[in-house]
């Protein structure tokens, strides 16, 4: 085959593609827990033989900059010494190194080989439910450094040559608390990668080592090109922009943080300096979080329709001093670290929210909002864990309101537990769930609605941890529209709200009784524009659908049905 054939070239570089496709299928089929399978909280990919990324499935946007980085640390730990084999498999959760965030998720990475040589790496990155530490469900809000809050998997072998190094896998199944569903997930990340393989294989059988190296550097280069020229469709120039995270979870001090992003026909470079050191609690978050975040929000500035590979980021340039709250390091805890990832991705977009008004909306529910609760179930007396990330309302834009119901950018392809599922694997109850008509994100186009999720405890002695970020400080709004509505939880006591209510934002462990009430809340998005400008019928269609009190009407708009 000519390497020039552009019609071939064509064909494997979507044929690659499609491999992370049937990973992710393969995955979400194979594994045990209801946060993989039914929230689809993982990613998966695959690299070439250096590490550059080539493809990857839908899933977790969180997890955008981390597969490559895993990749590389294993080849700079491994390769040297010649130490990479066929049918190796390694495991890694190091937060600070490889492609981490926090402890639950778990990356598995297998080598692929063709006829003796190194073609290739497969790799998923999952949330497994429980990896030990001092919480079930191993995060909590309250702590201080990394060896409360699980397992440390550094960069090892799980598999050798082909053999399950039995040692290892004992080892990790001996510090989890549901090792049956967390191995099992562990088998799911094998059977993805394996799929990865075969199909990788197949593709050399069939075009040749020369054709296929050709067609995933062409690939890289592919994605350089398209994302280049709608680099060049952006604002040029300096924007700067500053915001403040609520707290750590063990003190109560706000954290500010803030960055100034230039932009050039061929660069985009983000300077985070200034932003607050790493805390006490446990909010920080890893380099790789940072660049994961930058890598997000740029492709949604640039080119979203195009497959994700690592040439799609060669303009991106990441500038932030270390041991900050986006570079932390160890020991620092990282256990709620989307907290502040999170609001990398939301400082770039807040700075250019006016200059791309028909891309970027007023901000959004940003916290993943993620919830653990924790006791035996009433039917079997067995312990069972249940974690879930919750979905809130997104900003509006210059057109139109937001989206209610929506995941945090951060989730990207997620979606939430059933109830149905909810109800008959963990035994709580689902009292409600409905979108909330609370205060907040009033404009010409309002912002778009949380929910409330209301879940009754089956039996004393359940615990109950979260995280809602942007409690004290809700989503902004634009152009002159209101700020949104905070996330937060509260508890009612056998099911009756306390006076004064009992609101929390990161509670840890939460002691609760059977009939206790967890009453979990999320945001709506900011309002875009003077709120005096909606238009009346909009306005009576919000009070019918219950998303606005006739009150919060004639205050924000001056309207009286």
């Amino acid at each position: 085959m000519s390497e020039n054939d552009p019609f071939t070239q064509e064909i494997i570089k979507n044929a690659l593609v499609a491999i992370g496709d049937e990973m992710f299928v393969a995955m979400a089929k194979t594994s045990m827990s209801p946060i993989i399978y039914e929230a689809l909280d993982y990613s998966v990919g695959i690299t070439n033989a250096r590490g550059d990324l080539i493809a990857q499935g839908n899933g977790t946007t969180v997890f955008l900059g981390m597969i490559d980085s895993l990749i590389q640390d294993i080849l700079e730990k491994f390769q040297p010494s010649g130490d990479i084999f066929p049918g190796d498999v390694f495991i890694s959760n190091d937060p600070y190194k490889g492609g981490g965030t926090h402890l639950c998720d778990v990356a598995i990475a297998q080598p692929i080989f063709y006829r003796d040589q190194l073609v290739a790496f497969a790799m998923n990155k999952a949330h497994w439910v429980d990896v030990g530490g001092m919480a079930p469900g191993s995060f909590t809000t309250d702590s201080t450094e990394i060896f409360q809050e699980g397992i440390q998997l550094p960069t090892i072998k799980v598999f050798e040559k082909g053999k399950p190094l039995s040692g290892v896998l004992e080892l990790i199944q001996s510090n989890i608390r549901l090792p049956k569903d967390s191995m099992g997930d562990f088998w799911a990340g094998i059977a993805a990668n394996k799929v990865a393989e075969t199909r990788l294989v197949e593709l050399f059988d069939r075009y040749g080592s020369d054709a296929m190296e050709q067609a995933m550097s062409d690939l890289l280069d592919y994605g350089e090109a398209m994302v280049a020229a709608d680099l060049k469709k952006l604002p040029q120039g300096t924007f700067y922009a500053e915001d403040w995270i609520d707290d750590d979870g063990v003190t109560t001090e706000p954290l500010k943080v803030c960055v100034r992003i230039d932009i050039s026909e061929n660069k985009f470079k983000v300077d985070f300096t200034g932003s607050a050191p790493q805390s006490v609690g446990p909010c920080n978050n890893s380099r790789t979080g940072l660049v994961s975040a930058v890598r997000t929000i740029f492709k949604a500035l640039t080119n979203p329709s195009i497959p994700a590979n690592g040439g799609c980021f060669r303009a991106i340039e990441v500038v932030c001093p270390d041991r900050t709250l986006f570079t932390a390091e160890r020991p620092a805890p990282v256990a709620t670290y989307w907290e502040t990832m999170l609001y990398a991705q939301d400082l770039i977009w807040k700075a250019l929210a006016s200059h791309l008004p028909e891309r970027l909306t007023a901000g959004h529910v940003l916290s993943v909002c993620a919830v653990i609760f924790a006791g035996k179930h009433p039917k079997t007396g067995a312990s069972t864990i249940l974690v879930s990330p919750l979905l809130g309302g997104w900003g509006a834009m210059e057109n139109r309101d937001g989206l209610n119901g929506q995941f945090s950018v951060a989730d990207g392809e997620t979606y939430n537990i059933p109830v149905e599922i909810t109800e008959e694997k963990y035994g709580v109850k689902v009292r409600r769930y409905a979108f909330h008509d609370d205060d907040g994100g009033a404009g010409q186009f309002r912002g778009g609605k949380g929910v409330a999720l209301e879940y009754e405890i089956p039996e004393d002695g359940w615990t109950f941890t979260g995280s809602f970020g942007r409690c004290k400080f809700p989503p902004w709004g634009a152009a002159g529209g209101q700020t949104g509505s905070p996330n937060y939880a509260e508890i009612l006591r056998q099911g009756v709200r306390a006076d004064p209510p009992e609101i929390m934002a990161k509670p840890a462990r939460v002691r609760l009784q059977k009939g206790d009430v967890v009453r979990m809340v999320t945001a709506t998005g900011g309002g875009w524009g003077d709120p005096q400008l909606r238009d009346r019928s909009a306005i009576a269609q919000d009070l019918r659908d219950g998303f606005v009190t006739a009150e919060q009407a004639l205050r924000d708009y001056g309207y009286a049905s």
